[in-house]
């Protein structure tokens, strides 16, 4: 199709098509261990507050380790820093499968390792991302930028989907190991990729890693473009993203439902995403690409409400779709511009911070979601935070046209 003509431009790379196929076997493992270890919490406690605590637990590490892992991105070589950090993910599924088949999990363990996990991860996201420019030519970024979302969310599709009936019908831990096999099959697809020496590191080592950890805050902070974008991306995720994180209870408690129909909201999240991200990889282009980032937050609130208020299990697969659909815009948004308009030097530790955006602060909202739908129940808390993304909202629209002007190139 000719609309897609970016996308195909793009996938026309053999590394491209390597890195792809390598990035949908890991995220499907992912979802797939997500699904899993959300119900086994819930199986474990039937609270909601501890189901918001594991997503916590591997999220929550991207607030302390991803500057450092941006830093390292930059300094050292992004194949070998690459291959490690996917290897430490792969075995800490390993691990986490191994104790539940053997009947040894507690929450507490399980706990300890998803934060061993969420290190691991916050390392392997700036990381993987970095390597983007090196796999396809500048011009054709922001297509790969797009056909990055859209692995993730045809994983988010078919990772439920799988894990669903697998966890209905073996239980949760062949679930779980499926992201161990699919992470071993990412470190191995990093020993066929053609990296140009150049794309491998963003430059020597000139001091300490504090030091250039503190460079990349001072860059993003004074950044015309990239600091308000940033902020209003983490407040966004901050108040609207926990609900996806803590599925569990929505569906045992709003729909009345199981483990079968927390996998296919999932998927749903994953569909809308999907339809969405190919829209938006059918534009090939920057521009524009702020003003879908700040009104994407918009629809995703409003979606967000319809998922809430209803009990209607397909009135919440349709909503579930258009979160996702919401979500992918603003997320591809956000992502390319960061991409195009930071300094290459400085690029790992930027997207560094877009790792922290959506690894830590969506555990924030989950744990807050959890706590407080313990005590006020699960649809009020929602609402308050969709009232407070308003006004998130209204700072981001009075801020539209300063961060278009620095983060999208003239016409």
């Amino acid at each position: 199709m000719p609309a897609f003509g970016a996308l195909s431009r793009a996938l026309s790379h053999r590394n491209a098509r390597i890195y792809f196929g390598a990035s949908l076997a890991a995220w499907t493992g992912l979802w797939m261990h997500r699904i899993a270890v959300a119900w086994l919490a819930w199986e474990l406690t039937g609270s909601a507050f501890w189901v918001g605590m594991v997503a916590f637990c591997d999220l929550a590490p991207a607030v302390v380790v991803s500057p450092f892992a941006g830093a390292a991105a930059d300094r050292l070589d992004r194949v070998k820093l690459a291959f490690a950090s996917q290897a430490a993910i792969a075995v800490q599924a390993a691990l986490v499968a191994g104790l539940t088949a053997a009947g040894q999990i507690t929450i507490g363990s399980l706990l300890v390792l998803e934060v061993l996990g969420g290190i691991a991860a916050s390392f392997a996201q700036p990381v993987r991302q970095t390597l983007m420019p090196g796999i396809v030519p500048r011009a054709e970024l922001p297509a790969a930028v797009a056909a990055n979302s859209l692995t993730f969310n045809v994983a988010r599709f078919i990772g439920p989907a799988i894990a669903g009936p697998v966890i209905a019908i073996w239980g949760v831990v062949p679930a779980i190991a499926g992201n161990a096999v699919g992470y071993v099959i990412a470190c191995a697809s990093l020993l066929m990729l053609t990296v140009a020496a150049a794309d491998r590191r963003g430059h020597a080592p000139s001091g300490s890693i504090w030091g250039e950890v503190a460079e990349g805050l001072r860059y993003a902070a004074r950044h015309p473009g990239l600091g308000p974008l940033l902020l209003y991306a983490a407040l966004t995720a901050v108040l609207l993203r926990g609900v996806q994180e803590i599925l569990p209870p929505f569906v045992e408690l709003r729909f009345g439902r199981g483990a079968e129909s927390l996998a296919i909201l999932t998927a749903c999240f994953g569909v809308g995403a999907l339809v969405a991200g190919l829209t938006v990889a059918a534009r090939g282009k920057v521009a524009g690409a702020t003003a879908m980032a700040v009104w994407g937050g918009l629809a995703w609130a409003a979606a967000t409400l319809g998922f809430v208020a209803t009990g209607w299990f397909p009135l919440g697969m349709v909503s579930a779709m258009l979160i996702g659909a919401s979500n992918s815009v603003h997320g591809i948004a956000v992502q390319t511009l960061v991409q195009s308009a930071t300094d290459p030097a400085l690029r790992g530790r930027m997207l560094a911070l877009w790792g922290v955006i959506t690894r830590a602060c969506p555990a924030l909202g989950a744990l807050a979601l959890g706590a407080a739908g313990q005590a006020f129940g699960l649809v009020w808390p929602v609402l308050v935070g969709v009232a407070m993304f308003l006004g998130v909202f209204a700072w981001g629209l009075w801020r539209l046209r300063g961060m278009k002007a620095a983060l999208e190139p003239p016409p």
